[in-house]
Order: C-alpha cells, then sequence, then structure tokens
C-alpha cells in the first residue's frame, strides 16, 4: 500500500562557472592551489576596493539560462545579501534578488516539464572546515585564514562537554562565479530529483559552461523538501525543510528518501503543518546516512537585501539574446531525439550515448555511418569502447582505435570472416597496442579460410561422425554444435555459423 502522502522537492543548484578569474575581481579560480593564495582587497572585502563584473561570467548564464528555455529580461541588477560567516568576510555576498537575469524557465525530464523558477548570479563564499579533538589531547590550534597567506593559529576554541574544534578558513574560493539555478517544487520523487539533476548536469555540460565536478565543488546541490499529507480535512503540508552537504546525486536521492520518511514519522507525533514551526536545514551524513539538524531557516528578509552601490545594472537586448540562441547547438535533448530518429537505436541506447558526452556520439555516429550497421556499432561502442574508457578513466578522445578501424572491423565480423568473439580479441589488440586491423588480426592468429577447404572440412566431419549425423537427420539439431566444436580445433579461423551451414545442408542432402 503506498503511503497517504506526496513527497514535493525543490532544488537549490549552484554551478560553478568556467571562468578563469573570480566574479568581480581578477583572482584565479584554479582549483587545488595553497589555501588563502588566490585572494585580493576585492574578494575579501577590504575598505575601499571596488568590484566589476566579469563578462564571460555573465555571457556564460546567459547561455545556460537560454538553454533552460528561461525569460530573460532586459535590465539586471546586483544585490547585497547581508549575513555574517567566517568564510563571508566582507559580511554580504553579492548576489541578485528581485531583478535575477533570468526566471520561469523549464527543463524537460522523462517527457515532463520541471519549471524553472529562476537562474541568478552571484558570488561563491569561502571553505569553512572543522574537526573535533577529544579533551585531554592537548590544545589543538585554531586555525584561520590570514588576509592574503596562509592559514595561522589563532588558539583553541572549547566547547561543552570538554571537547575542542578546529577549524579551518580558505578564502581561495571566495568570489567565484556561481549560477543558481531555482526549479519551482515540481519533483515528486527522490528518483526524479536524481534524473533531473542528472539531465541538468548533462546540458551544462555540453554548453561548456562549466566542468559540474562536485568532488571540486563545481556543481552543489540544496534540496527543499515537505509532504502533502491526505487528511479527511484535505491535504496538509508539513513544514519545508532544506538538505544540504550532498556530495553526489546518489546521496541527494538517499537523502530525500530518508527525510520523507522521517518527515512522516514527526508529522504523525507532531501534526506539524507549514508555518506552525519555522523553516529548518538540515545536513547529509553520509556515515549514518541520516539527516541532521543544523539550524533555523531564514527568511528573505533576515538577510536585509539592498542593491549594490558598487556596481552598475546589467542590460541586455533581445538581439542578443537571439546570437547566444542561434550558438546553442544541438543540446542532449534534441541529439537523443535524432539517433533514435535517424539510427533507430532504442531512447535506452540513444541515453547511454549522449549522457558519454559530445565527442562520443560524434565517434558513434561516424562508426556508424561507415559500417552501415548502427545498432552493431551501438553494441560494440558499449560494450567494448566504453569499457576500455572506464577501465582507464579517460576520454574518447584518448582511444587509439579511430572510428573507421572500428567500422571496418565490425563489417568483417558482420560478413562471417571471423566470429564476434574473435573480433573483440582484435579490438583488443588494437586499442592496447595500437596495431592497424590486419596487424591485429595476424597477431590473434586470424586468416582468411578459402571456401573450398570450409566446404571438405565440413565433408570429412559429416562423414567421420554418422551417429551426430542420425541424431541431427531424427530432429536433435543440437548435435550439429559437436561438428562446430570440431571444426574450430580443426581450423580456429572457420566461421561456426558457416559451418553450421554447411553440415546441415550436407545431412539434409544425403
Amino acid at each position: 500500500m503506498s503511503a497517504p502522502y506526496t513527497i514535493i522537492i525543490g532544488l537549490e543548484v549552484h554551478v560553478q562557472l568556467a571562468t578563469e578569474s573570480k566574479m568581480f575581481c581578477s583572482c584565479s579560480t584554479k582549483f587545488g592551489e595553497p589555501p588563502n593564495t588566490q585572494t585580493c582587497p576585492v574578494c575579501i572585502g577590504m575598505p575601499g576596493s571596488l568590484p566589476v563584473m566579469n563578462r564571460k561570467a555573465f555571457e556564460l548564464s546567459l547561455k545556460t539560462a537560454v538553454a533552460l528555455n528561461c525569460e530573460i529580461p532586459h535590465f539586471t541588477k546586483w544585490d547585497r545579501k547581508n549575513y555574517y560567516y567566517p568564510d563571508l568576510p566582507k559580511g554580504y555576498q553579492i548576489s541578485q534578488f528581485d531583478l535575477p537575469m533570468s526566471r520561469n524557465g523549464w527543463l524537460e525530464i522523462e517527457g515532463r516539464k520541471i519549471r524553472i523558477l529562476r537562474a541568478h548570479l552571484e558570488e561563491d563564499a569561502g571553505k569553512s572546515m572543522h574537526d573535533e579533538a577529544g579533551a585531554g589531547k592537548g590544545d589543538s590550534p585554531h586555525l584561520c585564514a590570514a588576509p592574503g597567506g596562509p592559514f595561522r593559529q589563532m588558539g583553541t576554541v572549547p566547547f561543552s562537554g570538554g571537547r575542542r574544534a578546529d577549524s579551518r578558513i580558505d578564502l581561495n574560493r571566495a568570489g567565484t562565479p556561481l549560477l543558481e539555478i531555482v526549479s519551482e517544487p515540481d519533483l515528486r520523487s527522490p528518483a526524479e530529483a536524481k534524473t533531473y539533476l542528472t539531465e541538468l548536469k548533462l546540458l551544462v555540460n555540453y554548453l561548456g559552461v562549466s566542468d559540474c565536478n562536485m568532488q571540486e565543488g563545481s556543481l552543489r546541490v540544496d534540496a527543499n523538501i515537505n509532504l502533502h499529507v491526505d487528511t479527511p480535512d484535505g491535504k496538509i503540508a508539513t513544514p519545508i525543510v532544506e538538505v544540504k552537504n550532498m556530495n553526489s546525486f546518489r546521496a541527494v536521492e538517499r537523502a530525500m528518501a530518508y527525510e520523507a520518511e522521517r518527515q512522516w514519522s514527526e508529522w504523525q507525533e507532531t501534526g506539524h503543518k507549514m508555518g506552525d514551526v519555522p523553516k529548518t536545514t538540515r545536513g547529509w551524513d553520509e556515515a549514518s546516512q541520516t539527516t541532521r539538524p543544523q539550524r533555523a531557516k531564514e527568511e528573505s528578509s533576515d538577510y536585509r537585501y539592498f542593491p549594490d552601490p558598487d556596481l552598475a545594472p546589467v542590460t541586455v537586448t533581445d538581439q542578443q539574446v537571439e546570437r547566444v540562441r542561434a550558438s546553442l547547438g544541438e543540446l542532449p535533448a534534441a541529439l537523443r531525439a535524432r539517433l533514435e530518429r535517424t539510427y533507430a537505436i532504442t531512447p535506452y541506447d540513444a541515453d547511454v550515448l549522449v549522457n558519454q558526452g559530445r565527442a562520443l556520439v560524434d565517434y558513434y555516429i561516424a562508426v556508424a555511418d561507415s559500417c552501415g550497421d548502427a545498432k552493431a556499432a551501438c553494441n560494440w561502442i558499449q560494450q567494448d569502447v566504453l569499457r576500455w574508457l572506464g577501465e582507464r578513466q579517460a576520454a574518447i578522445a584518448d582511444y587509439p582505435v579511430q572510428p573507421q578501424a572500428l567500422a571496418e572491423l565490425i563489417g568483417r565480423v558482420k560478413s562471417g570472416a571471423f566470429e564476434t568473439s574473435r573480433g573483440r580479441d582484435v579490438l583488443g589488440v588494437m586499442a592496447s597496442e595500437g596495431k592497424s586491423l590486419a596487424e591485429a588480426m595476424a597477431a590473434v592468429g586470424i586468416a582468411e579460410v578459402d571456401e573450398s577447404a570450409v566446404v571438405e572440412l565440413c565433408r570429412k566431419l559429416v562423414e567421420a561422425n554418422p551417429k551426430i549425423v542420425a541424431e541431427v537427420r531424427e530432429g536433435k539439431l543440437k548435435g550439429v554444435g559437436a561438428l562446430i566444436g570440431q571444426a574450430k580445433k580443426a581450423n580456429p579461423n572457420v566461421n561456426a555459423n558457416r559451418v553450421r551451414e554447411l553440415c546441415l545442408k550436407m545431412i539434409q542432402d544425403m
């Protein structure tokens, strides 16, 4: 029996844009540099410093917003979002409030449009890292950022229970350009949330606006979730919870599933509905597979937004939007449809290929066009090429077998020159040793067998196996397999299908 509630999910996705410098200064955005070495008076909020907008970041955001079918207003401005946190050195974040650079878009997943409330630009904060040390182990230093320099010791901070916490702040990320993409609460299951995120990431990758590396923080997700519970008095909405600290789409799916069950249990105990208690923030604990309370969630009024006095508004013309639209190229949804329509492959196969990126799709198209068998090309790429790439964590550009060579190999297998299993041996040699098709065939001992030699071999097998021949004449066709086995033992290069065909004909003609 299904639960008497509907899960309501809305997602806030923060995409780090692929720029070389930060949103409002020229500091590098390169990942992995020593802590606090990529800072300047602007991104750490020194008095008198003035921000300057990164034009490239705005262009990438505009490209994404157009691809998400958003409305692009002619006028957008910058706002200060005021709050204090150690990794926010200015005491405010430059963001967009009431006049974002795009709104009212949609992203289609599984035939359904998920509405996009807004996609707006903002700058990132720094990074806080907290570690607790047990009491009695000495004084662990409390570390924080020295502007423009490495971590410096600041002493220890005691917590109740005799525990101390070491905190470190890295401001390298402060000021990095982010595009925040906020969906309407249209998602109805944890699995659907994962599907939406997968499609959004794929779109962003195809556009080239971000690498979406979650391990490096290039894509981060906050999820808002509550339940609509069916009661005799109608639907009741439970209080909204925002879940943070999810470092993979699988974690988002698990966190949403856990939180739905937790909210259902809590509602059964308390009966709290939306408005009875404040919206709260919870963090996802990967180790325990649970969410843990963090803090009450601020409302927009708590941030005291006001227009940033140091930044000029941005205007966008219809002509600019149309130029961006014309530059988008073929996006994932359209590419899937074309592969299904033109190459007659299944939606599943098209999805697998497109999810690997445009470069692999282009490789597939080249193979399919050259060999004339789109399904066979798809099978070889999924079963062999993708396995090779996965084992080496490589991209298709690193694959040493050119499309035309793979197409020729597929053609040889189709013609009956050798079986698929031997063809895979050949492809393995081509990929690992960089050999041509002819060289790889010679390396695995494949030689073409003359038709007359195959006929003579089958004649001898039929004559030497009267018992098997009698069984086959009685309709027991399994015996042909024994004849094929003897043929392969006598000559590994003979084609099994051809041997089967000839032996059956000879037995039938007896």
